[in-house]
């Protein structure tokens, strides 16, 4: 639910324009309002989790996403849509802040650890290909209101089984005193740098409100940073960064989280402004790719780490996307999908398949027990902020370039075709930054 909320309004969001009277600059705010709370809140909430029980956070993160999704189903007025969807991505960030560090705290096993992180693996990644296909089919189907309506009974679902099955965290028990101004200065500084992010498409990247909320945003990181070395307990612990295979995992993931993200937003572009697709059928499009990353993440990959270690599952993985990035931008205005598009989404599904599970072991193994919720929130951190960027960044690369040319007297259809090639480009050089980090900086132990 908490992926495909990030994405499942993008092809209802003519509808809701028309039905709730949005102006086209405040129709991004459907999507943004989400991704900034969510983003924003993320490691606050996993040391939450850390001081008072994952269990108990989880459910209450449920419980106010559940309630948010009947605001938004039910929001009579644009004003009322957008406040819906902040508390919404308040409490996604609280419900998915824990998941990964309830999953290595309850599966000890590596081969049942391994197999839990490779559904969640799935999840994450896959489920913005599937919040297309649902979005489509929702909207036509039923209307835009059903693609919020739908989380109830799946919510409900989910903590009551979380109620019965998972166990408590001992973590809760511990009484020191809460870092109220660290997580005050963390939740603004990450709250400001999204913004800025995906506030930067409409007013630019040089606009004075885009790099104010950055400088902001940076001093803000730069006070907590500073703040973190003097408190007890401090709620993103400094040791933890200090952990090679912590960092090394965070980038990694980060790198190639920004390609990836930023490859999904202008594939489905380029599929409906150049090739001629629906929305229904964009989104059915990227299925065989969501396929390949269920079929490796809950299958294959876990035995393969168990039997290989991180390290080699995510080198092949992350090279496996570069080769099918590369092919995507070879892809031409008149592509056949079955033998221009459909190769790269598989090579690209398989690369996110190998890699995601081996980046979030890395970094989780490497954590000790009272900080897995913060290391769980990193996790998080490091595909959303990430993935906001490589849209907002490679959005706006690929549309000077189509301008760029236009201008010196290209057709509107090659030039736009040239723009998104080399967002493609770009995408894939995002993921080779991230495959020479992982060569350099992470070791060939098994975890």
């Amino acid at each position: 639910m908490v992926v495909l909320d990030s994405t499942v309004v993008n092809v209802a969001l003519p509808d809701i324009q028309r039905s709730l009277d949005f102006t086209q600059a405040s129709l991004t705010w459907v999507v943004n309002a989400y991704l900034v709370t969510f983003g924003g809140l993320l490691l606050l909430a996993g040391r939450i989790g850390d001081r008072f029980g994952r269990k108990r956070v989880f459910l209450v993160g449920m419980a106010v996403f559940t309630v948010a999704s009947v605001g938004c189903g039910s929001a009579s007025s644009a004003e009322l849509l957008i406040v819906a969807r902040l508390v919404q991505g308040v409490g996604a960030a609280i419900g998915s802040s824990v998941i990964v560090a309830i999953i290595v705290t309850e599966f000890r096993a590596p081969r049942e650890r391994g197999t839990a992180i490779g559904f969640f693996s799935f999840t994450g990644s896959a489920g913005g290909s599937l919040g297309l296909v649902l979005g489509g089919a929702l909207t036509q189907a039923a209307g835009w209101h059903w693609i919020f309506f739908v989380n109830v009974p799946i919510g409900l679902v989910a903590a009551c089984l979380g109620a019965l099955v998972i166990d408590e965290s001992e973590a809760h028990r511990n009484r020191e005193a809460f870092d109220v101004p660290g997580s005050i200065l963390l939740t603004a500084a990450t709250m400001l740098a999204i913004y800025a992010v995906v506030n930067s498409d409409a007013a630019g990247w040089g606009s004075p409100e885009t790099i104010g909320a950055g400088c902001a945003a940076a001093a803000l990181f730069a006070a907590f940073m500073g703040a973190q070395r003097h408190t007890s307990n401090p709620i993103l612990p400094p040791r933890l960064l200090r952990v090679r295979a912590v960092y090394a995992s965070t980038l990694v993931r980060a790198l190639l989280y920004l390609g990836l993200t930023g490859q999904f937003f202008l594939g489905t572009e380029f599929l409906q402004r150049v090739v001629g697709f629906g929305s229904l059928g964009t989104g059915l499009s990227y299925l065989p790719s969501a396929a390949t990353i269920a079929l490796l993440s809950v299958s294959l990959t876990p035995r393969l780490v168990a039997r290989f270690g991180t390290r080699p599952l995510l080198l092949a993985g992350l090279s496996l996307a570069i080769a099918g990035l590369l092919l995507f931008a070879r892809a031409p205005s008149h592509a056949s999908y079955a033998t221009d598009l459909l190769p790269p989404l598989v090579l690209i599904g398989a690369g996110a398949g190998l890699s995601f599970m081996p980046t979030i072991m890395l970094g989780m193994s490497a954590a000790a027990p009272a900080d897995a919720g913060v290391a769980a929130g990193l996790v998080n951190v490091s595909q959303q902020l990430p993935g906001a960027v490589g849209v907002a960044v490679l959005a706006t690369i690929a549309a000077s370039r189509s301008r760029a040319l236009r201008v010196t007297g290209a057709l509107p259809h090659a030039a736009l075709t040239a723009g998104y090639h080399l967002g493609f480009l770009l995408a894939g050089g995002s993921v080779l930054l991230g495959l020479l980090v992982a060569f350099v900086a992470v070791d060939g132990g098994k975890h």
